[in-house]
C-alpha cells in the first residue's frame, strides 16, 4: 500500500511559519545502534519546522514511517524496542455503548496501521457472527495492505481457552500476512474458585491444551495471557508460564484485570517473572493495564522499564469501566523520556516505538466520534484543552517561548495549530493578561494606541467573566469596535435593570455617571425593554434624538455569544441641542455596542452615539462656552434621581 504525503502536507501547508513541530523521531530511525545521545525534550526544542517554508523533502519526515526491527513472534530483535498492541476495536469496543460497525472497524484499523501499531486486536471473533466478519475483513484488508516499506500490522483475535473459541479466532485472522491467537484463562485464586470452578493444576492443563491446539491449526504466533495477574500467586504464574512457553506460546500477557497493582507493585512483578519463569528469555513479556485507580499508563511504563516489550493499549484510554492504558500517553512518554528513564532493563534502557504521532490526533478524532465517547477537556495529549492556555501567566510565558510551558507540539501528534490561538494555543478568558489580548489584537490587525487597548482589555475583562469558553477572534473585534469604550466618554451607564413580558409594560431602570463624576438614576417605560432603556437614557442626559437605525447581530454561535449592536441617530429640531447653529437634524451619529445582554449592548451603543453627538457640539460651540459642564436637562418632565449627591 503506498502512503501518500498529498492531503498531509496540504494540512501542514495551512499551519503558521512560526509554527514548530517536535517530531520524537530520533530513537525510532535506529534499529542496532543509537544515532544520538541527546534527550529527545532536548531534540524537540531543537527540531524546528518552519511550515510554511518546509519542501516535499522535509514535510516526508514528518510523516515517515519509522524503520522498526523485523517482526519475529517470540523474539525482538532489538532489545530496545517496544511494541504496541492496540487493542481498541476490542477492549476500547467493549466500553458500555461504544458498539462499533464492521465499516467503523475497518476505519479505524486502516488509521491505526497508519499510526504504526505492531499489532491491531481486531475483535473477540466468537462474540457474535458479526464480530467475526468484522476481524476476518480486517485480516483480509488491512492485515494485506503493506506499506512501501514493509510495514503490515500483526492482526490478532481474541480467544478464551478452548477449542471452538480458537478455531474461531484462527478462521478470522488467518488470512492476514501476520496472523496472530491471542488465548487467556484466570490464575487468581478468586477467579479460579467462583468464577471457574477449577483447582490450579485443572487451569494449567487447560492453559497448556489450548497453546497447543492453536499451534496445531497453523499458527505460530500465540500470546497467552493469565488473567487478574495483578492479584494472582506470584509462584503460581511462574508454573503457568514456564508450560504455556513449552507448549509454544510466543508472547506473555501480563494482565492487571482490575487495575488493582501500584507502579512498583506490577514492575516489580514484570522483573520477577523475567526471573523466575523458565524460557522467559524465548519469548516478548507484555503488559494489558486497566485503569481504576488512574495508574494503567503508570504501570504499563513500570512494566516497560522493568523489561516488557510489548505494551497494550487503547486509543483515548477507552475501555471496560475506566478504561485501559492509553496510547497517546504510553508512546509520547516514551517518545519524550524513552531516552533517558528506562534504565536498568534489557537493551541499553533508550526504549523506542514504531508509533508516527503525527498520526495521533486525527486517530483520536476518528474513535471518538465513531464509539460515541468523547475525551475529556482536559485528557493528556488527545483532550480539548491539552494544548491550551488562559492563565496570563502561562499566555505571557507561550508568547515570548513555546518551551516554557509545552513539553512537546501540537504539529508532533498531527494537531496543525498554525495561526490559530496565537499559534500557541491561547484561549482568552477571564485569567487572560493584558500580553495575550493585545498579541492577539495585533494578529488580527488591531495595532492599538495604549489608551484604546486599555478600554478594549477593561470590556475584555467584563465580557469574560460571563463568557464561558472564552471569547473567539469575532468577539475580539467586536469589543473593538464597541464605541462606549472609547476614552473621554462624557456619559457611561453604570447600572442596567429592565422588567417585561407579556402581562406588564416594559420598564428600565437606567443608572448612568455623568462628565462631572455623579452618578443618576431614572426609571422610564416603553414599547420594549431597550425602548425603555433609551428613554431613560434621555432623561438622564438631557438630550431630544431620533433612533434612525437599529441594528443587532450575534458575533459568534451559541447562546452566549455576543451580542454586537448598531445604532444611528440625529437630533431633534427644537430639542436642547439645537441651539448651536452648527448642529441639524441631517447630521447622522452611530455608535455601537457588544455585550452577552443584548439589552446592555444596546445601551452602550446607544450612549456612545449620544456621546458622540454631544461632542461634537462641544467641540463647535463659542469659545466662551468651552468652560461650561454638561449638565443633565430633564425631558418631558421627568427628573433624574442623583445618587450620592449632597443635600
Amino acid at each position: 500500500m503506498k502512503f501518500s504525503f498529498s492531503s498531509a502536507i496540504a494540512c501542514v501547508m495551512l499551519a503558521s511559519s512560526t509554527t514548530h513541530a517536535f517530531t520524537p523521531s530520533t530513537p525510532s530511525f535506529r534499529v542496532s545502534n543509537h544515532i544520538s545521545t541527546a534527550s529527545n525534550f532536548e531534540i524537540a526544542q531543537r527540531t524546528k519546522f518552519s511550515l510554511n517554508a518546509q519542501s516535499a523533502e522535509e514535510l516526508e519526515v514528518l510523516y515517515k514511517r519509522r524503520p522498526r526491527p523485523e517482526y519475529i513472534p517470540n523474539h525482538i530483535p532489538d532489545p530496545d524496542y517496544v511494541r504496541i498492541f492496540d487493542t481498541t476495536l476490542r477492549d476500547g469496543e467493549q466500553s458500555p455503548g461504544a458498539t462499533l460497525t464492521s465499516n467503523e472497524k475497518l476505519e479505524i484499523a486502516r488509521m491505526l496501521a497508519k499510526l504504526g501499531v505492531d499489532i491491531i486486536e481486531a475483535g473477540f471473533p466468537i462474540a457474535s457472527p458479526d464480530d467475526f466478519a468484522a476481524v476476518k475483513q480486517i485480516a483480509d484488508v488491512v492485515g494485506n495492505e503493506v506499506f512501501e516499506d514493509g510495514y503490515v500490522p500483526v492482526i490478532c483475535g481474541l480467544s478464551r481457552a478452548n477449542e471452538k473459541d480458537i478455531a474461531r479466532a484462527w478462521d478470522a485472522v488467518k488470512g492476514a500476512k501476520l496472523p496472530r491467537v491471542h488465548t487467556f484463562i484466570a490464575t487468581s485464586k478468586i477467579h479460579m474458585e467462583t468464577k471457574l470452578n477449577k483447582t490450579p493444576d485443572q487451569v494449567v492443563e487447560i492453559a497448556v491444551n489450548a497453546v497447543k491446539y492453536a499451534k496445531s491449526l497453523g499458527c505460530n504466533d500465540i500470546e497467552f495471557s493469565p488473567e487478574d495477574a495483578g492479584r494472582s500467586d506470584p509462584e503460581f504464574l511462574y508454573r503457568i508460564l514456564s508450560a504455556v512457553i513449552e507448549a509454544g506460546a510466543t508472547t506473555l500477557n501480563i494482565p492487571d484485570t482490575t487495575g488493582w497493582n501500584m507502579p512498583w507493585e506490577f514492575g516489580g512483578l514484570i522483573e520477577q517473572l523475567r526471573a523466575n519463569v523458565t524460557g522467559a528469555d524465548k519469548v516478548v513479556f507484555s503488559t494489558h493495564c486497566q485503569n481504576d485507580l488512574g495508574l494503567a499508563t503508570a504501570n504499563s511504563l513500570a512494566g516497560a522499564l522493568n523489561g516488557a516489550r510489548q505494551l497494550e493499549c487503547t486509543i483515548n484510554g477507552i475501555g471496560e469501566r475506566a478504561g485501559n492504558a492509553s496510547l497517546e500517553e504510553v508512546c509520547m512518554a516514551l517518545a519524550l523520556k524513552g531516552d533517558e528513564q528506562f534504565k536498568g532493563g534489557p537493551g541499553t534502557g533508550k526504549l523506542y516505538t514504531g508509533i508516527n504521532p503525527v498520526h495521533i490526533s486525527p486517530t483520536s478524532k476518528m474513535v471518538s466520534e465513531y464509539t460515541g465517547m468523547m475525551c475529556q477537556p482536559h485528557k493528556a495529549i488527545v483532550g480539548a484543552n491539552a494544548f491550551k492556555h488562559e492563565s496570563g501567566i502561562h499566555q505571557d510565558g507561550m508568547i515570548k517561548n513555546k518551551s516554557t510551558y509545552e513539553i512537546m507540539t501540537p504539529e508532533s501528534i498531527g494537531l496543525m495549530r498554525g495561526d490559530q490561538e496565537s499559534g500557541a494555543g491561547i484561549v482568552l478568558g477571564k485569567h487572560s493578561g493584558r500580553n495575550a489580548v493585545g498579541t492577539r489584537l495585533r494578529e488580527l490587525g488591531y495595532d492599538l494606541e495604549p489608551e484604546k487597548l486599555n478600554a478594549v482589555f477593561a470590556r475584555f475583562k467584563e465580557v469574560a467573566e460571563k463568557k464561558k469558553g472564552g471569547l473567539e477572534d469575532e468577539d475580539l473585534e467586536a469589543l473593538v469596535t464597541d464605541q462606549a469604550g472609547l476614552t473621554n466618554e462624557l456619559w457611561k451607564v453604570t447600572g442596567l435593570q429592565v422588567s417585561t413580558g407579556m402581562s406588564g409594560i416594559p420598564t428600565a431602570t437606567v443608572t448612568m455617571c455623568g462628565p462631572d463624576g455623579v452618578e443618576r438614576y431614572v426609571a422610564a417605560t416603553g414599547t420594549g425593554p431597550v425602548d425603555a432603556v433609551y428613554k431613560a437614557i434621555d432623561q438622564i442626559i438631557g438630550v431630544s434624538v431620533k433612533l434612525e437605525d437599529y441594528s443587532m447581530k450575534s458575533v459568534t454561535e451559541g447562546i452566549e455569544a455576543l451580542a454586537s449592536t448598531r445604532v444611528v441617530l440625529s437630533p431633534v429640531v427644537g430639542g436642547p441641542n439645537d441651539n448651536n447653529p452648527l448642529i441639524s437634524k441631517e447630521r447622522k451619529f452611530t455608535g455601537s455596542g457588544s455585550d452577552n445582554d443584548i439589552v446592555t449592548a444596546s445601551a452602550r451603543a446607544y450612549t456612545s452615539a449620544i456621546n458622540k453627538l454631544l461632542k461634537w457640539t462641544m467641540r463647535r460651540q463659542p469659545e466662551e462656552d468651552n468652560g461650561s459642564k454638561a449638565e443633565a436637562v430633564a425631558v418631558e418632565g421627568s427628573e433624574p434621581t442623583v445618587v450620592g449627591a449632597s443635600a
